[in-house]
């Protein structure tokens, strides 16, 4: 299942880290392009980031594993996993 998660600085440094976050994840209402998007922007709204993570629970800890994509919030940008500590220099 896939979730967005709006996520702080401090989160990413632990992702970054091997450890986990538990922040309440945005589902997407079906697995249209256009429902993702209103997930995501939603999530951005309450984080300056957010991760997209392909979980079996959304309810459970995410890990850099789970991890799909990194967006800030300003303007959506796309990072892999890899560029995490890019995003977390962004944040500042």
């Amino acid at each position: 299942m896939r979730v967005y998660v709006p996520v702080e600085r401090d989160h990413l440094i632990a992702l970054r880290d091997g450890g986990s976050v538990e922040v309440e994840p945005y589902l997407s209402a079906s697995t249209d392009e256009e429902d993702e998007l209103a997930a995501l922007e939603t999530a951005a709204e309450d984080a300056p980031a957010v991760v997209v993570a392909e979980v079996d629970d959304p309810d459970g800890p995410v890990t850099l594993v789970d991890v799909e994509a990194l967006h800030p919030s300003d303007g959506l940008a796309w990072f892999a996993t890899q560029e995490i500590q890019a995003v977390i220099d962004l944040l500042g």
